[in-house]
């Protein structure tokens, strides 16, 4: 991830150092929850990963709630901006589209995004908010999948077979954070790419 920050017309220099600075928060609260989890996740130990005081990073979050709802909002944005840059110009090879996505579920965002739904679950302040985004990450990687694969979802199963690519990539996903699943995996997606080339003509 990008974080440099170029300054542009109408915004002051220390304007441009707060957006780097709270951009650096988001990227190690991100890089944290994806290594250390919920509980190992503090505003102290974001703070230091992204070389700033503690005082600064309660400056643009005041509350650890504040900082890990942004990184909610973050990891929500960056997991769409990945899809959206898979294959730029619109459908592929639908095996290429397997892998591009089982890639994703098993990325650094989605262990990060994994992460913040377990927090979720036990803190109420977080949870409308991963609820609401995940919904709306859900959605927009459906469509943009049905779009990748060329699928025709107005024949019967389609929809059920492109929604079913997805779960079984969030799948392995969770299978891919207690061990390293590489070689397994790549069976597995090498045979949903073949069925999926017969469920969709």
């Amino acid at each position: 991830m990008d974080t440099r920050t170029d300054a542009k017309p109408g915004r002051s220099p220390k304007q441009d150092r707060s957006r780097a600075t709270r951009q650096r928060l988001l990227e190690a609260a991100v890089a944290c929850l994806a290594e250390r989890g919920w509980a190992g996740s503090t505003v102290s130990v974001v703070a230091e990963r992204a070389g700033v005081s503690r005082g600064a990073a309660q400056h643009h979050f005041p509350t650890r709630e504040d900082l890990f709802t942004a990184a909610v909002e973050y990891v929500a944005e960056e997991r769409s901006t990945a899809l959206r840059a898979l294959f730029p110009d619109g459908a592929a090879d639908r095996r290429a589209v397997v892998t591009a996505l089982v890639d994703l579920y098993t990325g650094p965002l989605f262990r990060a995004a994994l992460h913040l739904w377990v927090a979720a679950s036990n803190e109420e302040q977080l949870r409308a908010r991963v609820t609401e985004l995940e919904a709306h990450v859900g959605r927009e990687t459906h469509r943009i999948a049905v779009d990748l694969l060329g699928a025709d979802e107005a024949r019967p199963g389609v929809r059920e077979s492109v929604q079913g690519l997805l779960d079984m990539a969030r799948g392995l996903g969770l299978a891919n954070l207690l061990t390293d699943d590489t070689a397994r995996r790549a069976r597995v997606v090498a045979q949903w790419g073949a069925l999926l080339e017969e469920a969709l003509g």
